[in-house]
């Protein structure tokens, strides 16, 4: 069996990181699988980029433009959404033809338009697609916030400036994906139970075969080490405790850093003790607009992409914040999970499948400053430490390795090809 697996990135982005890790999977489980993106980032033989131009570029301005130009030219989630007019046409590339099953996961930004799409289907080979959101069950956007249109008709967009039109880019994208998804079966696949329960609930996946596989993760990497020498490699002193906030940008209000600094104002209000003794460390683009806006001792890194380094760092501290008013299985809470990290986040998307309420971290009511205080305080000083670290770490190892979920990939792929019957 032939699996090609196609992102827009091959590192960059919480999708591609989850991309390259199934392919890593599929690839140690005997499966005969490429990757084609965008942007490689490795030299990895089995990852195969697309011809770069200038053309590509031009692609992906014009389709910012068109959003823009109906956003009445303000920037407001400008990146927020995609219209998928601008792409590749891929069914020539031999890794396409010689492919068995074609594996779509985010392929947003000029990866792969409608046209491609509609190609890629009346290729009529079996086609999976995992979602890392919700931008195939929706007009246009990612994250559909409070809205539900998508369940019957996009339209008068919340996303577009002064709530769009009748017919505005929402509706006509959604208009055109229903005629899309009409012309082959796809197997769509969420990585959490929240976002394949919402992708049922949309008029466009009607008829379609919907399922849950969470993503992998090489738990013989991410895994508990010695916590004095991930701090020392980490640059972190040996003493006190340490909370961990990481996104590729910190100042993204979907990552919720505003409610962290709430949160860790109470904490350092209610019990000054800690002030002292207690740090964050915070990772990503935009770390210094953490560092004067909490009373705790900030260590700003800069955004980690190797691998041994992160491992370094969930190691290093005592629990890893996710504040995230909107996510779907995030790789941080797996990565920190994996490394005996117990995580708090609030309840929300496929942070309560992955967090055990007081099992192996905390799961705070939504929006709650003080809950989430609350998580922060528990974890880190009332709790049984170890025990929540122990089953952390088991957690992981027996839901998401890497054979666990490529055998139920292989399963899928069996049933999408016919070779189960």
């Amino acid at each position: 069996m032939r699996v090609l697996i196609i992102n827009t990135s091959e590192k960059t982005g919480g999708a591609a990181v989850a991309a390259s890790r199934l392919t890593e999977a599929l690839k140690n489980n005997g499966v005969k699988v490429k990757m084609l993106v965008r942007d490689k980032q490795t030299d990895q033989i089995n990852v195969v980029p697309l011809r770069r131009s200038w053309l590509s570029l031009a692609k992906f301005v014009w389709e910012r433009v068109v959003i823009w130009k109906a956003n009445r030219f303000k920037r407001n989630n400008l990146f927020a959404v995609d219209i998928a007019n601008t792409g590749n046409d891929i069914t020539h590339l031999p890794e396409f033809t010689q492919a068995d099953i074609i594996h779509i996961h985010w392929i947003n930004q000029g990866m792969l338009s409608l046209k491609d799409l509609r190609k890629i289907f009346q290729s009529c080979k079996p086609v999976v697609w995992t979602m890392h959101d919700m931008w195939p069950f929706t007009g246009i956007c990612h994250y559909s916030k409070d809205c539900n249109k998508y369940e019957t008709e996009c339209h008068n967009c919340p996303m577009i400036y002064r709530g769009g039109s009748k017919r505005d880019l929402s509706y006509q994208v959604f208009r055109r994906k229903k005629k899309l998804y009409t012309l082959s079966p796809i197997t769509f696949v969420g990585c959490s139970k929240w976002l394949a329960g919402k992708a049922r609930n949309s008029a466009l996946l009607q008829g379609h075969h919907i399922t849950n596989i969470p993503n992998p993760i090489n738990t013989n990497l991410y895994r508990p080490r010695d916590v004095s020498e991930a701090r020392i490699k980490a640059g972190l002193p040996i003493n006190g405790k340490f909370i961990l906030f990481g996104s590729f940008k910190i100042t993204d209000k979907r990552k919720g850093v505003d409610y962290l600094i709430g949160a860790c104002n109470i904490l350092a209000e209610k019990h000054p003790e800690m002030v002292k003794n207690l740090g964050v460390v915070v990772f990503g683009k935009d770390c210094d607009y953490i560092k004067d806006r909490i009373p705790f001792h900030v260590y700003p890194l800069d955004y980690v992409s190797n691998e041994h380094d992160l491992v370094n760092i969930y190691n290093a501290v005592d629990l890893l914040a996710i504040p995230s008013l909107e996510d779907n299985l995030p790789n941080t809470v797996m990565e920190a999970m994996a490394c005996g990290t117990p995580c708090v986040g609030f309840q929300v998307g496929g942070i309560p499948e992955m967090i055990d309420h007081l099992h192996n971290g905390y799961v705070a009511k939504y929006c709650s400053y003080e809950d989430f205080a609350n998580g922060l305080y528990w974890t880190l000083q009332e709790s049984e430490y170890q025990s929540l670290s122990d089953e952390a770490s088991r957690k992981v190892a027996n839901k998401y390795s890497e054979s666990a979920i490529a055998k139920k990939y292989i399963d899928i792929y069996n049933q999408a090809t016919g070779k189960d019957a």
